[in-house]
């Protein structure tokens, strides 16, 4: 009988926080977990993340607001959300069913915005694991992006979540800076428990046939493996830079994506706009990376973070 399985550790810990293994999905990319439940078992997930969830419904951008491009997408949704009342009492209701974590991704257009959300969120420690500000989405004129291209203003308001929060924080940046290692010190600084990086990439297409922007909101952001080797890069600097745990993304399509930012330094890694493309992408990454523990070797998980350095 091959025991290889049995010996093999896929499970992370980030910022005190249990993950079975290291495999989630991208914020926005699964709704809030129940509309991809009849796909993925979620129970198999290392976590759920749900879609921005703001303190008040918002209707996000005018339509057309997704396209495809070479090598991935863009979109810009600007955070469509049905708000935090009816997220606490249909998605966080529905996920106390499976025995995955729970990651909600908090978005706001001014600090008050941001710390409302986490205070309604306190008393949910039982469901709600951790709380992944986003501070880097590029489709919104208010808030969120503007909190996550200065480091002054993301150290501010990550100490002032902080202050209030009960679950621990995870600061998602933009790829949009100049230097990504600054963003990351800053909330390091400010107290942060981990990172998630990369957000989506600012972009444009152009309909030439129209003679107009494919998007109505002009830019958007984009997403899906063209982005995937500055994401990469990006962990990589930001692994050497900071000593807090790291959530990787940015274009993984499957476990050897998934294995490239382990290795650069991420503890956990998500998986985003593949969902639109395979539904099944999260699991077959899970898959994938157990597979290549047996085929090397490798007994824990762990021993792959940051490996290459």
């Amino acid at each position: 009988m091959d025991t290889t399985e049995n010996k093999q550790n896929m499970s992370v810990n980030i910022a005190g926080v249990t993950f079975k293994n290291p495999v989630m999905e991208g914020s926005g990319t699964f709704g809030s977990g129940m509309e991809y439940s009849e796909f993925v078992d979620l129970n198999r997930l290392g976590a759920v993340v749900s879609k921005g969830v703001a303190n008040v419904p918002w209707p996000g951008n005018p339509t057309p607001r997704v396209c495809e491009v070479y090598g991935g997408m863009l979109n810009a949704i600007g955070l469509q959300n049905p708000g935090i009342d009816t997220f606490m009492e249909r998605d966080l209701e529905f996920l106390k069913k499976y025995d995955t974590r729970v990651i909600v991704n908090v978005c706001g257009k001014t600090v008050e915005d941001y710390l409302d959300v986490v205070e309604r969120l306190s008393d949910k420690t039982d469901v709600v694991d951790m709380l992944e500000i986003n501070v880097s989405c590029p489709n919104v004129k208010e808030g969120a992006i503007a909190f996550g291209q200065k480091a002054d203003a993301l150290y501010k308001i990550t100490e002032q979540i902080k202050s209030r929060a009960k679950q621990p924080v995870i600061m998602k940046l933009s790829p949009n800076v100049t230097d990504i290692t600054e963003m990351a010190r800053a909330a390091e600084a400010a107290g942060a428990d981990a990172l998630s990086l990369i957000n989506t990439i600012t972009a444009m297409k152009i309909d030439i046939h129209k003679r107009t922007f494919a998007l109505a909101n002009k830019t958007g952001g984009l997403s899906g493996p063209a982005i995937k080797p500055v994401a990469v890069r990006m962990v990589y600097q930001t692994a050497g830079a900071v000593k807090i745990p790291i959530i990787g993304m940015g274009g993984i399509a499957n476990a050897e994506d998934a294995l490239e930012f382990i290795m650069a330094g991420a503890s956990a890694v998500a998986v985003g706009a593949m969902n639109f493309h395979d539904p099944y992408t999260t699991v077959k990454v899970i898959d994938g990376i157990s597979d290549y523990m047996k085929r090397y070797n490798v007994a824990d998980i762990n021993d792959l973070i940051g490996c290459v350095r």
